[in-house]
């Protein structure tokens, strides 16, 4: 009975053992599965702006194994990225449009996107059913004229903009802002955007993605000036604006502005403040995000006395030829008023 009992054990152990190994198997197989559909290619991929937030988004895009065909008005970028990192370069929208299966646009303004997408030819040429994911930093009713417009040719128009900055951009750690009703279509977006980003948030209807990021932005442009004149003002009193910070960042005013992009020089590394406000956040584009922000704030009667105070403080900084600095530069304008 001792050795029939032996055995029944072993084997029901046996058993076990095997159904764990199988199981693991299956979750390995899975795990395999869900990786391959996230990095399978979703068609070539046709990429408008290379500039300093859009050139490291194609970048990588095309280094997480996606067919990148890029075009910008500056030949030189494109055929730098074109060198460097394998991307196709197109001579025009038009060429670019008839390749691909989905145009992600990465553009300056309201009026950028509607040029390139009504005049430049993507409505035209795009394959009908196609996707075009708006990355730009757009008025929300622009965008909702987008969408209806790209219906009618039977295509789908998406914005979809970014938070986070250079540097987010080129460590694939963007924010991404999806404005679509449409579950599949923020799927198959979300696919793309994943290999840009570390978040792809859905904001409902079409144009949410824009009024989430005009109001984020509205809210940053507040705060970095907070902050601003803080540790300005610290440092007039005489306290070292990096104690200052260590103080603040343990306190009820931590924030980004604060941790993340510190607006004084020599704190943080690899923010602009400590390369002379350069290749950041332009004062230019964050005056255009908030000048958005008081437009339609204006245009649905809604009260934003701080962001209309911060955006006038930024047209002042322009007015001062400091449109391409950094929009942190509002420290160091700061520092220099009031001073004997």
């Amino acid at each position: 009975q001792m050795c029939i009992r032996d055995r029944y054990q072993r084997r029901v152990h046996g058993g076990s053992i095997f159904l764990n190994f199988m199981l693991n198997k299956a979750k390995s197989v899975r795990t395999l599965c869900v990786s391959f559909v996230r990095y399978a290619s979703t068609g070539k991929i046709g990429f408008i702006g290379l500039g300093n937030m859009g050139g490291h988004m194609a970048i990588n895009l095309k280094t997480k194994g996606q067919d990148v065909i890029a075009y910008d008005v500056n030949t030189t970028k494109l055929k730098e990225l074109e060198t460097t990192f394998g991307l196709t370069p197109a001579s025009s929208v038009e060429e670019l449009a008839k390749a691909s299966d989905v145009v992600i646009t990465m553009l300056p303004n309201s009026s950028h996107v509607k040029e390139t997408l009504v005049n430049g030819g993507i409505f035209r040429h795009l394959k009908k059913g196609g996707l075009i994911i708006d990355s730009s930093t757009i008025s929300p009713l622009v965008s909702i004229e987008l969408n209806k417009l790209a219906a009618e040719q039977n295509l789908n128009f998406v914005d979809a903009p970014v938070s986070g900055g250079v540097m987010a951009a080129k460590n694939a750690k963007l924010t991404f802002m999806v404005g679509t009703a449409k579950q599949e279509i923020f799927e198959k977006c979300k696919q793309i955007l994943s290999h840009m980003g570390a978040n792809v948030i859905s904001c409902g209807s079409p144009g949410g993605g824009q009024i989430a990021k005009i109001c984020n932005n509205m809210a940053l442009g507040i705060e970095m000036l907070a902050i601003s004149e803080a540790l300005s003002l610290g440092k007039k009193l005489g306290l070292d604006p990096k104690i200052l910070s260590e103080v603040m960042k343990v306190s009820s005013a931590r924030c980004w502005s604060l941790e993340v992009y510190n607006p004084a020089p020599g704190i943080l590394p690899d923010v602009p403040s400590s390369r002379n406000y350069e290749g950041g956040f332009a004062v230019e584009l964050m005056h255009k995000d908030l000048t958005i922000s008081q437009e339609v704030a204006k245009n649905i009667g809604a009260n934003t006395p701080l962001g209309n105070k911060t955006t006038s403080i930024y047209k002042e900084l322009i007015e001062k030829g400091l449109n391409k600095k950094d929009f942190s530069i509002i420290y160091d304008e700061l520092l220099k008023e009031g001073k004997k």
